[in-house]
């Protein structure tokens, strides 16, 4: 039986609430391999001017130490749904990088308030893409980026993953939703009012998405 969004979101939390103390750690784990992704969303992310940059599904801060290290004279903000996570996060007190426990679906921030958004590896975690892709458009600034890195494989795998793999890692606590093709995101993008610049399925089975707020 398909588990409901609330069933879903509980499992995310407990999987993620029990890897925050380890989740920085070097052991070879699937929450390790997520750090391949940092380079080509600072790459990405350097192509244009930025002030106030969103971390959606920030973990323990990684992105964002790397990115406040880097550019100080930034403001940053990152948001997940795990309070474990953001436990761990507050502990680097980072400079100039503010942590908020909440949903991505329902991003608690002012209209107009980022430049980029960023969200690496958590989107395949989200029951409402929808309402995270409308809530990602209200709070971006006109012209601003939503740049998302996910796992992704070309059909007919995807169909695999989404219906057999995805529901035997519920049994075992995992709370992944789905997995998604670029048919998936122009979708999304049209159905939010969101224009898709980029979809790359690199090496790794990474998804590499960059989707632009229309400038008004």
């Amino acid at each position: 039986m398909a588990k409901s969004a609330e069933e879903l979101k509980k499992l995310t939390l407990s999987e993620f609430n029990k890897a925050a103390v380890q989740f920085d750690n070097n052991d070879p784990s699937v929450y390790n391999m997520c750090r391949k992704d940092y380079p080509d969303i600072l790459a990405e992310m350097e192509k244009e001017n930025f002030t106030d940059v969103l971390d959606a599904g920030c973990g323990t801060g990684a992105v964002l130490a790397l990115l406040s290290e880097k550019y100080p004279d930034k403001n940053y903000t990152g948001i997940d749904l795990s309070p474990e996570m953001i436990s761990v996060a507050n502990s680097k007190k980072l400079q100039g990088v503010k942590f908020i426990c909440g949903d991505c679906e329902n991003l608690p921030f002012a209209a107009d308030s980022f430049d980029v958004i960023t969200c690496s590896m958590s989107f395949h975690h989200y029951p409402h893409p929808m309402d995270f892709f409308r809530s990602c458009k209200r709070v971006l600034r006109p012209g601003g980026r939503l740049i998302i890195r996910d796992m992704t494989v070309p059909q007919p795998f995807l169909w695999f993953v989404n219906h057999v793999e995805i529901p035997l890692a519920h049994l075992v606590g995992k709370g992944d939703v789905a997995c998604y093709g670029r048919k998936d995101f122009e979708r999304f993008c049209r159905e939010s009012g969101l224009k898709l610049e980029l979809f790359e399925r690199r090496k790794g089975c990474r998804l590499h998405c960059v989707i632009r707020k229309k400038k008004k």
